[in-house]
């Protein structure tokens, strides 16, 4: 059922609406079942206002941490359970009931109406998915009622005037959930730090994915360049070191050296044993616990690592509960590399104010489906840059077309951005939207660059 709203209707405005008023009235909410780039179910969103239809789908992650908002799934068979016409179903009554004659340029009021209609600590009752899906549609159509382009109105509702392009860090290497090979890490990434412009950023990146493809065919033949989920290639390599070690490879071998930074998500979460301790060898069945580590064994390792390499970035790199580990790691890695809470933190502003108070980590992974509106996760960024820490802007295995996080991280100034290698459309459908974006600021276009954990012009 899809609800609408006649504009003629005084008893809306208290009498006669202005022409401004009426071109941001929500008239109409229409949501549909489409598929990622999984292969599975996801909402997608079409809200309509006088100025047109402003469509938005809702991405899905893999490694999902256990305090994120709920996705709503169907079950059943259909899709293998995961089905999301239920979520669909609640965006085209409740939801478009609800909203049916708002301001889509007050997207505080929006995001509050439906996260008071659903009533729950995770959005289970509506479901996470259908609850963003209408607030990054409202989104878009708040810009278009303001004349402005998406970035813009992301920054206004950030209160940000300036805006900078965020350093690219791409996953060119897939293990962990990611990927079909035993590699525990989740990702292994490139962030081009010393280019002086995100175009320059993006060819430095393009060339060095070339190169390590090279690299890894010479290595392991021809099947080992396939590609994971996001885009990155995923060889048959079980040490961690190991795939570092391609990528400084395919760096020097593209002339980058001084330009290319590491980073790595560990995804910890995904090899944690019963015991609390990590199992760097979980997806192998007949593992023989040689490799199962402690907490204070696995950061020895990232300490070694991080010494041996340039590596400026590490995400989960213990379990999203274990604070013990998290706390000393930090104090003594953070300041040469960011520690970044993905599952730790689940862009939830009451995780990100235990971790500041714990100082658990020094960065937040900003993903807006883990906690499912554009409010929060303003608000989420805004209370991570008050401690002082980085922003890295996220995608998700489980991507659309959609390339509003590119929007999301000039508007909100995050400085880095990781949506996969440069490779499935679905993953440079956000980068080809920064170019854009790039090349509409013009000479006002500022890259992050070096300062991606904080910018310069911000600190």
């Amino acid at each position: 059922m899809l609800f609408t709203l006649s504009l003629k209707k005084p008893a809306l405005a208290a009498g006669r609406l202005s022409a401004a008023r009426a071109a941001s009235t929500i008239t109409a909410i229409k949501g549909r079942q489409i598929i990622d780039s999984r292969g599975n179910p996801t909402v997608e969103v079409d809200l309509f206002t006088k100025d047109g239809k402003f469509t938005a789908s809702v991405p899905s992650g893999a490694s999902t941490g256990i305090y994120e908002a709920m996705e709503l799934r169907d079950g059943g068979k259909a899709f293998m359970g995961k089905g999301v016409t239920k979520a669909v179903n609640n965006v085209n009554t409740a939801l478009a009931k609800a909203l049916a004659g708002q301001d889509v340029t007050q997207q505080a009021t929006l995001d509050k109406m439906m996260i008071e209609l659903d009533g729950t600590e995770n959005k289970s009752k509506l479901g996470a998915n259908a609850i963003l899906g209408v607030s990054l549609a409202a989104a878009k159509a708040g810009a278009a009622a303001k004349q402005v382009p998406l970035y813009k109105h992301f920054g206004d509702l950030a209160g940000n005037t300036k805006f900078v392009l965020p350093v690219p860090s791409f996953n060119v290497i897939n293990g962990g959930s990611h990927a079909g090979n035993k590699l525990a890490f989740q990702e292994f990434m490139i962030l081009p730090t010393g280019a002086s412009t995100f175009s320059e950023a993006m060819a430095i990146g393009c060339e060095v994915y070339h190169h390590l493809a090279k690299v890894i065919k010479a290595k392991y033949g021809q099947d080992a360049v396939n590609v994971g989920d996001e885009g990155g290639f995923a060889p048959n390599i079980q040490s961690n070191t190991e795939g570092v070690e391609l990528l400084m490879s395919a760096i020097e071998k593209a002339g980058y050296l001084e330009k290319v930074k590491l980073g790595m998500d560990v995804a910890s979460s995904e090899f944690l044993t019963k015991d609390g301790k990590y199992d760097l060898d979980f997806k192998n069945p007949q593992g023989d616990g040689k490799q199962v580590l402690t907490g204070p064994q696995l950061a020895d390792m990232y300490m070694e690592l991080s010494n041996k390499y340039p590596i400026v970035s590490i995400e989960d790199p213990f379990d999203q509960d274990d604070w013990a580990n998290y706390t000393p790691f930090t104090a003594a890695i953070g300041s040469k590399v960011q520690v970044v809470g993905d599952d730790l933190l689940v862009t939830n502003p009451k995780r990100i104010k235990e971790a500041a108070q714990k100082k658990a980590c020094n960065a937040l992974l900003l993903k807006v489906n883990q906690i499912g509106s554009v409010t929060e996760s303003i608000e989420a960024v805004k209370d991570s840059k008050k401690n002082g820490w980085g922003v890295m802007t996220s995608h998700r295995s489980g991507e659309t077309e959609d390339s509003y996080i590119a929007d999301l991280a000039v508007g909100l100034c995050t400085g880095q951005i990781k949506t996969g290698a440069p490779c499935r459309s679905e993953r440079l459908a956000k980068y080809n939207q920064l170019l854009r974006i790039e090349e509409d600021l013009g000479s006002k276009a500022v890259y992050a660059g070096k300062s991606f954990r904080v910018p310069a012009w911000m600190a």
